[in-house]
């Protein structure tokens, strides 16, 4: 299967506002903030397939990562170079909430393995 990520110069703003306001994909964003490459399976525990592969799919439409195919499982890994051109300050911002504002923690805490 040949998986689409968008050109950095076609990533919106909306989209990408969108896809970080969803709680469970905040946890994995901060996850993927780590700066290395993760296979899906790894990054939340107890979830299902289908539920999972939704995320990715918002997430990888957006730009906010990429999942490159590897194997019989994805390798997923922030997009941090294009969203700070495309964005600067965006990604900094949310993963200072992330880690630092206590309501944004606790929603993200819920997803937490």
């Amino acid at each position: 299967m040949i998986i689409q990520h968008p050109d950095q110069n076609k990533i919106r703003l909306e989209h990408v506002l969108a896809a970080l306001g969803n709680p469970m994909r905040m946890m994995i964003v901060s996850v993927l903030a780590d700066g290395g490459e993760h296979t899906c399976g790894s990054i939340l525990k107890g979830i299902s397939k289908s539920t999972l592969t939704h995320h990715w799919r918002v997430l990888r439409d957006s730009g906010i990562i990429w999942q490159i195919p590897s194997g019989r499982e994805s390798l997923l890994s922030l997009r941090r170079d294009d969203l700070d051109i495309r964005f600067p300050g965006l990604l900094n911002a949310f993963l200072h909430a992330a880690e630092c504002d206590e309501l944004t923690k606790g929603v993200i805490r819920q997803f937490s393995v």
